[in-house]
């Protein structure tokens, strides 16, 4: 062998060497980057795991990617977006689910700010959050309903108080956002009413007083005094009128308390027939009794009380011999109430003798407001009576008679006015509103009921139950709200001719007929839009389902 052949032989070997050598780098490499690769999916699905326990969507979303990238159609990132997607998904509902029941809550309790904030954060984070959407427009509705509420409130707090013009206007304003709105026109309806009848009683004021103003002869004169007694009932705020009724009662004895006598009491038992007591502003103690026929005046209700602790008695008394007694301008009540046994005194009793009340308050007694007993007869005008243990006015007993006109029964724990056991009664032109049992409840015998021009709106049970009568009418009255229905009439009423009244939104029937009435004989009566039926015709009625519960006779009433 050369030295020639010898050097490529060791060159060939050399090249085989390398070439060996390089194979094994090559490979190693190959492995280390696979190695590597592996290290760097190992590692973005720990911190793509890691991110998705923390909730940290934008880096746990870039670590699947990669991962992606690195491993294109790679379970490990299919896994990855999905439990992503799902951790996504749980964390919004999750959010919504809170937020949104906090303002759920919000809202139910009335704190409309913070439902709503609670709402916005669900949509700042989901705009398109549908709940949350849902609950603003609601909360938007609540606060419209809240305001609308308010606003009725107000309307009929001045009805009320008889400031109707202002009544009209906060109905109107309701009216401008729902034309329909049946509480804001049945105000309006009502107010308008109430301005008309105002108006036509000023216009009768001044034809009693140009009548009295004839008459006056400077003497007395029985006659003139009741022409200005009734002026001045309608027309309270007409100085002439009360001035020319000061001038001509001053005819007879007029006592002023204090100055002529310390007390109520004393005046009395100085008084005859025909005499005048005059109490100041203040709040006197009872109980007083009245029995002859004087004029008991007060500077008005609310300004002259007369009161009694609930268990002495009635804060005032009418007895046998107070035939043609007139009171005006008096709050009579119980210092406190007390709803206790079936013996309570009410705030004014009338027994057996005759009595006239004028803008008088009757309120807070242990039983009712006014009762008439004992053949007793009382006209009461313009007066209130209001928060009393059972009604507001009740007459028990036949020859008891029971007139009430322009008068309100409010809140009372029984019935707003209620005539039974052969008491006659003539009620016109009330509003019973509120009471827990019925508006009015007349179950008279013989005697009769005559039901014109009330108002019976939102009583606990009907707005009138007229379970007995011999002869009378009812005629356009309007029931409305009322939670059993609007009027109940018995076989035993069935002589009393109806017309013209108006049953209307009630939650019971409109028209209750005892089995044996016939729904023909109602035909001249609108009955409308009551929630159950309008006429619940040929119903089996207990005989004493319309009985006042726990209603004994004598002092207790």
């Amino acid at each position: 062998m050369t030295y020639g052949d010898a050097r490529k032989i060791l060159g060939l070997v050399l090249a085989l060497a390398l070439a060996s050598v390089g194979g094994v780098y090559h490979h190693q490499l190959k492995e280390n980057k696979i190695r590597q690769l592996k290290q760097r999916i190992h590692s973005l699905e720990c911190d793509g795991l890691n991110f998705i326990e923390n909730r940290r969507w934008p880096e746990a979303t870039l670590s699947f990617a990669e991962i992606e990238i690195l491993a294109p159609g790679s379970e490990l990132a299919r896994r990855g977006r999905r439990n992503i997607e799902d951790g996504m998904t749980e964390e919004q509902n999750q959010f919504v689910g809170y937020w949104t029941g906090q303002a759920i809550a919000e809202l139910e309790a009335g704190r409309f700010q913070a439902a709503e904030s609670a709402a916005n954060r669900v949509l700042e984070k989901f705009p398109a959050e549908k709940e949350a959407s849902d609950i603003l427009s609601k909360i938007s509705a609540a606060r419209a309903d809240e305001s609308r509420n308010a606003a009725i409130d107000v309307a009929r707090k001045q009805l009320n108080e008889r400031q109707w013009a202002a009544a009209i206007i906060a109905a109107k304003l309701v009216l401008n956002q729902t034309p329909d709105d049946p509480d804001a026109k049945s105000i309006v309806a009502d107010a308008t009413a109430a301005i008309e009848k105002f108006n036509a009683d000023q216009a009768k004021a001044e034809a009693l007083l140009q009548q009295a103003i004839v008459r006056d002869q400077g003497q007395f004169d029985q006659q003139a005094l009741d022409w200005l007694r009734e002026a001045a009932a309608i027309a309270p705020n007409n100085t002439q009128i009360a001035g020319l009724l000061e001038q001509m009662a001053s005819y007879t004895r007029t006592f002023r308390v204090p100055g002529d006598f310390a007390t109520p009491a004393e005046a009395l038992a100085a008084a005859r027939d025909r005499d005048r007591i005059v109490l100041t502003e203040k709040t006197w103690k009872g109980q007083i009794v009245i029995n002859a026929a004087v004029e008991l005046q007060g500077a008005g209700p609310g300004k002259t009380i007369v009161e009694c602790p609930a268990a002495d008695g009635s804060a005032i008394t009418i007895g046998p011999e107070a035939k043609g007694a007139r009171i005006t301008g008096i709050s009579f009540r119980h210092e406190s109430f007390l709803a206790e046994g079936t013996a309570r005194f009410s705030a004014a009793l009338v027994r057996g003798g005759g009595a006239t009340f004028v803008d008088c308050h009757f309120s807070n007694a242990s039983g009712h407001g006014l009762a008439v007993i004992e053949n007793g007869e009382v006209i009461a005008n313009r007066c209130r009576f209001n928060d009393n243990g059972w009604n507001g006015a009740a007459a028990i007993g036949k020859g008891c008679i029971l007139e009430l006109r322009d008068s309100e029964a409010l809140d009372n724990f029984e019935h707003g006015i209620e005539s039974w056991d052969g008491a006659a009664a003539t009620l016109v032109n009330n509003r019973c509103v509120g009471n827990s049992r019925n508006g009015i409840h007349a179950d008279n015998g013989a005697a009769a009921a005559t039901i014109e021009g009330n108002q019976l709106i939102a009583n606990r049970e009907f707005g009138l139950v007229l379970g007995s009568a011999g002869s009378g009418k009812i005629l356009r009255n309007t029931a409305r709200e009322n939670l059993l229905g609007g009027f109940v009439i018995r076989r035993a009423a069935a002589a009393l001719p109806m017309t013209e009244n108006h049953a209307t939104r009630n939650q019971g029937p409109g028209l209750v007929l005892e089995k044996g009435l016939v729904p023909a004989a109602y035909a001249g009566n609108t009955v409308a839009k009551n929630a159950t039926q309008e006429i619940l015709a040929e119903a089996h009625l207990s005989d004493q389902a319309d009985k006042t519960e726990a209603a004994p006779t004598g002092n207790g009433h």
